[in-house]
């Protein structure tokens, strides 16, 4: 079973009386859950939202957004999404090929070309291709950028400058195309594509080609815009039972299109019903990216259930082009998931009964973003616990 996903209720396309109350009995259990763990495990804030045939049909807000001044967590609150933000870069590489301007078969020095100076004792780095980036079987290291005592910090580095500099002093791990490795550096160098394409920076491009055209006006990346800071909530390290809080609004530099997103529950829902399609919205979601192409997205390219970076992967899991993929007793789940500075956040969705669900928490409670420890917090104890939603409502 899937180990990323945050509440992923599988239906029948039509369903009947019984369907309807598994339905009703599998968000109940779940919201146990969830309420359980977060006490147990001392978690600041969270939210759980989820969406049916683009209407959002539960949408729940427990604990703290800022504990110092007692301000509860709202449906205003303003969650940072991490690696959610890939998801949004792989749709603009998408956009791009839609509009004639790569092919996702493009070695990725066509467009960034400092990457010649990697070393690459496989071969050729210009046969690595953006679809490989994509699926994260290039070869590049996990961590963006050697820093202290872990392998990346949120706020560096600043500028691509700095992260060209270290090219000639990277290496690639294993041959492109031969398995799957996590990279963020690998994504962020989609988002040099990105700009480079478009000729504006990566915010820019993403505000107005996904984030406008969704209605999505109180999302954005980095720091928070003042007539939104109220909303913005502060996270946490759970150390020796105690809250930590982490650096609050920082700016993830040129690892943006790697994590940079900050959003409420009710914009990632609209995101969510975009992904979820809409007959009745067809035509407006084709601005964004047209459904072809979407799935196109979600069709298996490498198996990344072996990954052992990866806390959240199961034996099953294929990595897609910018998302992960797996099923439960038949079903088609997508989906994935986002930790860094204190915040966890997991989005997730079966496309073909047109359900999904966001999770989102200010508090981290153990371990190091993307190790093995992950598979033991409370946050993926919520997570795990979709795999019984799933089986039930399979039934």
């Amino acid at each position: 079973m899937i180990r990323w996903i945050a509440a992923a209720f599988v239906l029948t396309a039509t369903p009947a009386a019984a369907d309807e109350a598994r339905f009703d009995k599998a968000l109940d259990d779940f919201r146990a859950v969830h309420r359980a763990e977060m006490r147990k495990a001392n978690i600041v804030g969270s939210s759980l939202y989820v969406v049916r045939n683009g209407q959002t049909v539960a949408a729940d807000h427990l604990g703290e957004q800022d504990v110092e001044a007692n301000v509860p967590v709202d449906a205003r609150t303003i969650y940072h999404w991490a690696s959610v933000t890939k998801t949004m870069t792989g749709i603009a590489i998408m956009q791009l090929r839609d509009r004639g301007l790569l092919s996702l078969d493009d070695p990725v020095v066509k467009y960034v070309p400092e990457l010649t100076a990697v070393h690459n004792r496989y071969g050729d780095t210009g046969a690595i291709t953006l679809r490989q980036l994509m699926s994260h079987s290039a070869g590049f290291r996990s961590g963006t950028w050697p820093w202290r005592e872990h392998d990346w910090q949120p706020f560096e580095p600043a500028g691509w400058s700095q992260l060209a500099a270290m090219l000639p002093y990277t290496a690639v791990d294993f041959k492109p195309g031969s398995r799957f490795g996590y990279s963020n550096p690998g994504i962020v160098y989609l988002g040099q594509v990105i700009e480079r394409l478009s000729g504006e920076d990566y915010e820019v491009y993403i505000d107005k080609n996904i984030l406008k055209p969704l209605a999505m006006h109180d999302s954005y990346f980095d720091r928070t815009p003042p007539h939104l800071l109220p909303h913005r909530s502060h996270s946490y390290f759970v150390r020796d039972g105690k809250w930590v809080a982490a650096p609050f609004d920082v700016d993830t530099g040129v690892t943006v299109s790697n994590g940079g997103l900050n959003a409420p529950m009710p914009d990632m829902a609209k995101y969510l019903a975009f992904l979820l399609g809409n007959p009745a919205r067809a035509a407006d979601y084709d601005l964004v990216l047209k459904r072809s192409s979407l799935e196109e997205m979600w069709v298996p390219q490498i198996s990344a259930g072996e990954d052992s970076t990866q806390g959240r992967m199961a034996t099953t899991t294929q990595s897609g082009l910018s998302f992960f993929v797996d099923r439960a007793r038949g079903v088609r789940i997508v989906g994935h998931n986002g930790d860094q500075n204190g915040f966890r956040a997991y989005l997730s969705f079966c496309p073909d009964q047109r359900v999904g669900s966001l999770l989102a928490f200010n508090t981290e409670t153990k371990g190091v973003q993307n190790s093995p420890a992950n598979r033991e917090t409370a946050e993926s104890r919520i997570a795990l616990a979709t795999d019984r939603l799933c089986e039930a409502l399979a039934e």
